[in-house]
């Protein structure tokens, strides 16, 4: 079993620090990202990384990295801030695409996500079943931080 960790707050918070010891601790191999520095665009819907480039972005930023870690690790857990009780911009850059077609890796993605702020805890799930939909993936869960010892790593 290994982890992707993604943190899209400040590498420094303390309460970050402690969700993310909490859940590498979880596993060994774990590989932790933290984009409040990283270059990250959203997708554009170009759709060449599909029709032409086979899985090349054509936006060249920070996110190819993450993207290959997603296919190396079991399991993606998001940590994000709270914005109007969704998750932020931040994350959005992050997870905010939409696959529409045939998955192209034969893998079975696993996302969790681990929320500071208030939110609707009910929708925040809802929102991360439709996310790893689409994605071809299943949700592990949404959890407010102060939950983030109950995540399951476990298939």
């Amino acid at each position: 079993m290994s982890l992707l960790i993604i943190n899209t707050l400040e590498e420094d918070d303390l309460a970050v620090k402690d969700a993310i010891r909490h859940l590498s601790a979880k596993t060994p191999v774990h590989t932790i990202f933290h984009t409040a520095k990283m270059k990250i665009i959203p997708c554009i819907g170009y759709n060449a990384c599909w029709l032409r480039t086979s899985g090349v972005c054509a936006v060249k930023d920070d996110y190819e990295q993450i993207l290959k870690a997603c296919l190396q690790h079991d399991t993606t857990i998001i940590i994000s801030d709270t914005s109007l009780g969704f998750i932020s911009y931040k994350a959005k850059n992050i997870v905010d695409g939409q696959m529409r077609h045939v998955p192209r890796y034969e893998k079975k993605y696993r996302f969790g996500l681990v929320y500071f702020g208030i939110a609707d805890a009910e929708y925040m799930e809802h929102w991360l079943g439709r996310f790893a939909l689409n994605l071809d993936g299943i949700s592990i869960g949404a959890f407010p931080v102060e939950k983030c010892r109950e995540v399951s790593l476990c298939t």
